[in-house]
């Protein structure tokens, strides 16, 4: 008999358990035709007046679902688990752990490279009109394109976090899991990498951080099942052990060397830093004696690149939260007498008094926010100084659609847009942007 439940305190009877809030399809299978392509790794379909979020399928094919994940009235989630008719884009995995049921870590194993580029495209330029309240018929939206970089689709990953399992086994997590698929590779990533992870037992560990610098040299981050760092350790190039602490990496870009503080933050694939350096410097175009403000900053590597170009009479301020990447910038930048590195937050509040402290407003303002972007405080903000070019670096395209919105709402235009193919294999895409006053 069904349990009945009571009605709490005020009346109103308790929700009903998460799982069941939809339409009660987990489990079912069913065929549909695929549509068009949505941002988060997916496309879409429709069944009996719902909307079906397919994983592993490409539009316009015919496929069987299996329903993963039934949750809201509107919509479920599913896994093409029978291909029907085929796209002509569709391709054979060239990864084992890759597809239905299977590791979490890549959404377009099926898919031909060229075809991955294309859907990309059409993910940034919907977000755009959608979010950015932009026009399709906008030249800059309509010529949007997603450029790849060097390398080919595999072994581009320097830096990845794999899960462990409760034995001590290594993997990467089921889509919107928490069970863990213990892999013996991960071909996305660069192989003495994943090699020193997956041939071994982390037994106690939650997850480990690993990365692999321009050297060759292999840096490893044990860390706890509340994610806090445990230690650290890094292989050289050659050796069979490793020896502990890590210090810093070194990474190249630039032409030139630059210092990370072990596993932190740098770009994932070995050609996206070049390839952004190159569009920032291109979209910022900076003047002798101009004034820069470089937001999330890193280890320095924009503002570090920029200052050449507004030489001794110029200012280029990189701010950053992080203590050991400012430490890391410090040490990248102090070559540069223009080039100064803060402390702080990038919000509302801290940005209003970063800006008052400045002195005068930056005529470039270039920003690399986190995959949450920058929010509309603080894109409001910084339209506020009128600076004549913002560059805006982007890992998510909805929330670079919705800070476009911001700034566009308060004056500024978006000029220019690129993408490039930093994340092959997966949904994620590097986007960088130029906004100019709307008047320019």
């Amino acid at each position: 008999m069904a349990e009945r439940r009571r009605a709490d305190r005020r009346g109103r009877r308790p929700a009903p358990p998460r799982e069941d809030r939809g339409g009660g399809w987990t489990g079912r299978e069913f065929e549909v035709e695929v549509g068009a392509v949505a941002h988060g790794g997916h496309c879409v379909a429709r069944h009996e007046g719902r909307v079906v979020f397919v994983r592993h399928s490409l539009p316009g094919e015919r496929v069987v679902v299996r329903v993963t994940e039934d949750r809201h009235p509107g919509f479920c989630r599913a896994d093409a688990v029978e291909v029907l008719t085929a796209a002509p884009a569709r391709v054979e995995r060239p990864c084992p752990y890759s597809g239905p049921g299977k590791c979490g870590g890549c959404d377009w194993q099926h898919v031909d490279p060229a075809e991955q580029h294309r859907l990309k495209a059409t993910v940034v330029r919907e977000q755009l009109v959608r979010l950015g309240t932009l026009d399709a018929g906008d030249p800059v939206v309509a010529g949007l394109a997603v450029e790849p970089l060097p390398g080919g689709a595999l072994r581009w990953r320097s830096r990845a976090r794999f899960a462990v399992d409760r034995t001590g086994a290594p993997g990467l997590r089921r889509h919107r899991s928490h069970d863990v698929v213990v892999l013996d590779d991960c071909p996305i990533t660069v192989e003495p990498a994943a090699a020193a992870v997956l041939r071994r037992s982390w037994p106690g560990a939650g997850a480990v951080d690993v990365s692999i610098d321009s050297t060759g040299a292999v840096t490893t981050t044990r860390l706890d099942r509340r994610g806090r760092p445990q230690s650290a350790a890094v292989l050289q190039a050659g050796e069979e052990l490793p020896a502990a602490p890590a210090g810093r990496a070194e990474r190249r870009a630039g032409g030139r060397d630059w210092e990370v503080e072990g596993t932190g933050f740098w770009q994932v694939h070995p050609a996206a830093a070049d390839a952004l350096v190159a569009a920032v410097a291109e979209f910022a175009a900076v003047r002798p004696a101009e004034s820069v403000l470089d937001l999330y900053a890193g280890v320095g590597l924009f503002g570090g690149a920029l200052a050449p170009a507004a030489g001794g009479q110029g200012r280029v301020v990189c701010v950053e939260s992080d203590p050991a990447a400012c430490a890391a910038a410090d040490a990248n930048l102090a070559h540069l007498p223009q080039a100064e590195v803060w402390q702080g937050e990038v919000e509302a509040d801290g940005l209003t008094e970063l800006l008052a402290e400045l002195g005068s407003a930056p005529d470039v303002v270039v920003l690399d926010p986190p995959r949450a972007g920058a929010g509309p405080a603080v894109s409001r903000l910084l339209a506020g100084t009128g600076a004549r070019a913002v560059v805006y670096v982007a890992c998510d395209p909805a929330a670079l659609g919705r800070d476009v919105a911001a700034f566009t709402g308060a004056g500024y235009r978006l000029a220019a847009v690129r993408g490039f193919d930093a994340f092959p294999m997966t949904q994620h895409v590097e986007c960088v942007a130029l906004l100019v006053p709307a008047g320019r």
